[in-house]
Formats: structure tokens, C-alpha cells, sequence
């Protein structure tokens, strides 16, 4: 089956303390979106990437691939006014009868081996989700204060989230509603099940700057052949 990529990337800079949105954030030689949209070239050079960006990114987007003389081939579809309309968005670049991950533009650490689990539980099952399991303790906050929750109960989730590209098509044409907060969560609502699986813990979003910090130095020690 054909394979999709959606990368979106919407976010701003403010609680990165920045003027530059944090997807255009430097991690070594290059952005941070140019890492995440790597990271499925790397998995299969033949993808196809389709790539999400505010409309009034798209013009800074395509100065900083010809800066970084980066190879930008690919669609760029405009962004909604909520992630829901910009994943629609770059579903009309998707063919039926493929697969298709979504993934955050500002999760440039996902692993080859997470894509890789994604693609082939979404063929084998109709929709893959990467998560990590709570090595905290948690509590819940109630009416009556707070309680603790069992921890094995909670699963952090990440992206790429994976899907047939005929469920996921089905599943945007509904009308938006607050409860949809991923991509799993609006073909949930249609029916299907999702399959989770293990991610990969160094794929952290970059949000804050410890984050970028973070990322930076996960990346010059692999560089240097040290993880």
C-alpha cells in the first residue's frame, strides 16, 4: 500500500520564549521541521510527505529550505483554525486505499523502529497509536480535591498516530468538536478501534526550551556514535 505522511506544524513560539515558531527553531545543522520530515525519509525515501503549515509560514518555510538548501518537493497545505481542519486539510493530498501517519512537525526524535511499528499495525489493524507507559505516580483532581490514580491505567501518547487512509478520510468528514484532540480520538468516534504500541521515549514535542536543550543534546550524542 501506498504511504503518507502528514507532518503539521502550527505552533508558535510563546512558550518557547521566542519570536520564531518552534518548528523553525535551529536543532545542530538544521530546523527542527526539517528533522521530523527526515525521520520518515530515512524510514522509506519513497514516502509521500505532505506537510501543514499556517498560511503565513509557508513563504518563510520555502526561504528557509532554499537557505539550508534543503530538498522541499512536497505539497504544503494551509493550516485551520484548529488542528482538526488542518489534518483535513492535508487529507485532500491522500489517495484511498493507502496508509497514512500523522505526525508532529515539532517531534523531530521519533524513531525509524516507532514508524516502521506504526505503518505495520495501521495495515494489519486499521489504526496505530505510539504511547509510554507512566513511570510516575500519579493523582486525580476531583470536586473533592485530589486521589491517587494507578499509574498503569494512563498512557502518555505520541505521534506519528497511523491509520487506514479510507477510515481516516470517513472519520474528517465529521463536524469538529472539542473532544477531538488527536487524530485517534476523531476515528475512535467512527468505530474503530485503536491499536497502541510502545514509542519511543526520546520522542519528546519540542514545546518549552528545556525541550530543545533536550533535543540537542540527544542529537550531538548520537552524532558522536554515544547512544
Amino acid at each position: 500500500m501506498d504511504k503518507y505522511a502528514i507532518i503539521v506544524a502550527g505552533g508558535s513560539g510563546k512558550r518557547m520564549e521566542s519570536n520564531i515558531p518552534k518548528q523553525f527553531l535551529k536543532i545542530g545543522n538544521k530546523l527542527v521541521l526539517m528533522h521530523s520530515i527526515d525521520a520518515f525519509r530515512n524510514f522509506d525515501n519513497e514516502i509521500n510527505i505532505i506537510l501543514v503549515l499556517p498560511e503565513d509560514q509557508i513563504a518563510y518555510w520555502k526561504e528557509q529550505c532554499q537557505k539550508f538548501r534543503y530538498t522541499c518537493d512536497f505539497p504544503v497545505a494551509k493550516g485551520g483554525e484548529s488542528r482538526f481542519h488542518s489534518v483535513k486539510n492535508g487529507l485532500q493530498y491522500v489517495k484511498p486505499d493507502s496508509l497514512v501517519a500523522v505526525h508532529d512537525g515539532v517531534r523531530p526524535l521519533v524513531s525509524v523502529e516507532t514508524i516502521a511499528a506504526s505503518f505495520e499495525l495501521a495495515e494489519a489493524k486499521g489504526a496505530a497509536v505510539p504511547c509510554l507507559s507512566m513511570s510516575d505516580s500519579v493523582r486525580l483532581i476531583d470536586d473533592e480535591g485530589s486521589r491517587t490514580f494507578d499509574r498503569h491505567l494512563i498512557k502518555r501518547v505520541q505521534t506519528p498516530q497511523t491509520f487506514r487512509a479510507n477510515n481516516l478520510k470517513r472519520a474528517y468528514k465529521q463536524e469538529y468538536l472539542p473532544s477531538f484532540t488527536d487524530d485517534a480520538s476523531v476515528v475512535e468516534s467512527i468505530g474503530q478501534r485503536i491499536t497502541l504500541f510502545e514509542g519511543n521515549r526520546e520522542n519528546l514535542k519540542i514545546t518549552r526550551p528545556f525541550d530543545l536543550v533536550v533535543a540537542d543534546c540527544y542529537l550531538r550524542k548520537k552524532s558522536l556514535g554515544k547512544i
